[in-house]
């Protein structure tokens, strides 16, 4: 069982439907569902660097199961990409972790080591990172 708090007007995503609470609510899930806070939800026009656009197939993988093959297609090639131009031994890690979470299906702690990546790309690139990548 899960308890999750929303505060006036937050966005929560519950299998791929877009829930907005309506005052301070909170939502108890009794089986198992695809969720995402709204501060986690990455736009596809966010997606446009490339630890970003890891996180936007991861996050399509999570929350699309019918289309599953084809964003871990798509996730495999960005992680190759990725894993080939980063250096830091941090961010290599990540990597390596994030392949496992994803190889064992396990989509949502995926994102969150994604999120490392972003932090590490937005810190190389000189910019503060999106929401996304922010949510911790």
């Amino acid at each position: 069982m899960l308890r999750i708090n929303l505060r006036d007007g937050e966005q929560v995503v519950v299998n791929g439907a877009v829930l907005r609470a309506c005052g301070r609510t909170a939502l108890w899930l009794e089986n198992e569902a695809a969720v995402l806070r709204g501060r986690e939800v990455m736009k596809p026009e966010e997606a446009n660097t490339p630890a970003r656009r890891l996180y936007f197939a991861c996050m399509m993988a999570y929350l699309d199961p019918a289309g599953r093959d084809s964003h871990q297609e798509a996730i495999l090639i960005l992680l190759g990409d990725l894993i080939n131009a980063v250096r830091a031994l941090h961010a290599r890690m990540a990597c390596a972790t994030f392949a496992r979470l994803v190889a064992e299906h396990d989509y949502y702690r995926a994102l969150a080591e994604c999120r490392t990546l972003i932090d590490h790309e937005a810190k190389l690139l000189g910019g503060d990172g999106a929401p996304a990548a922010q949510a911790h």
